[in-house]
């Protein structure tokens, strides 16, 4: 009878444990989800997800949405697509510091526009990017440490965004449409040139000379075709010459006719 008299107390036991035992899954499921090398934290409040020396060769996908600081320094990611991080509405600090980040797609900071607050990208391979991937970004961003070709597209990108404190010195010039600027702070530079101005006036320059070539050959067309026609003509009024005179007669007003 008492193993008997166990049973509804082991049960018991069990129901009990079991809510235990649920809220230990439930916190180490997202725990092994998360990649390798990386792992959250809290700092000074804020909910910081931490993927620095992580080897990642792009944006992990299963970052917290409660996240207000994320680190993907130090990595290997070569790209930024669109919406790379539109999954994260908390997010105030994005530090893409030291990666191999050579292209950012129009869109890859879409949704972060009204909080995020400083965007790190400095240290890169950013050659060129175009104004509209930074849309509506109101953070404090540093292009620092690119090896940037200084053109115009670049002088409307640092129109377009809030640079950091003390990092403007850091973007240099590693070529340039104007080989004496090559190693100058791009903003040293210009001061003195308006790149997208020099670029107008290139455009339109080449713009003439085609127009121009065109016409050219719209005239010498006509030339061509008016002087073979005349000499259509020529051949035909000496043709006619050596016919008999009443044919001749009759063929020279034709011709003429034809010919005016």
């Amino acid at each position: 009878v008492a193993p008997v008299d166990r049973l509804p107390l082991r049960s018991a036991t069990m129901w009990l444990l079991l809510p235990s035992f649920l809220l230990a899954a439930s916190c180490l499921r997202p725990a092994a989800a998360f990649p390798k090398g990386c792992y959250p934290s809290e700092e000074d409040g804020l909910k910081t997800f931490r993927c620095s020396n992580a080897r990642l060769t792009e944006v992990p996908k299963d970052i917290p949405n409660d996240t207000n600081k994320l680190y993907l320094d130090s990595n290997r990611i070569p790209f930024l697509p669109r919406d790379a991080f539109r999954d994260l509405p908390l997010l105030l600090e994005l530090d893409l510091s030291h990666n191999a980040i050579a292209g950012v797609e129009s869109g890859a900071f879409r949704g972060l526009a009204d909080h995020l607050r400083a965007l790190d990208l400095s240290s890169n391979k950013l050659v060129s990017v175009s104004k509209d991937a930074f849309n509506h970004l109101k953070a404090k961003v540093n292009l620092s440490n690119n090896p940037w070709l200084c053109d115009c597209r670049l002088q409307e990108l640092i129109r377009a965004v809030d640079l950091a404190a003390g990092s403007s010195a850091g973007i240099v010039c590693a070529a340039s449409v104007q080989e004496e600027h090559v190693g100058k702070a791009f903003l040293q530079v210009i001061a003195d040139t308006d790149f997208c101005n020099a670029y107008k006036k290139t455009t339109d320059i080449a713009m003439l000379v085609t127009m121009f070539g065109w016409f050219a050959m719209v005239i010498s067309y006509l030339v061509y075709y008016v002087r073979q026609n005349q000499e259509d003509a020529r051949r035909h009024l000496e043709y006619l010459k050596s016919l008999p005179s009443k044919q001749r007669r009759s063929e020279e007003s034709s011709t003429i006719s034809t010919v005016v």
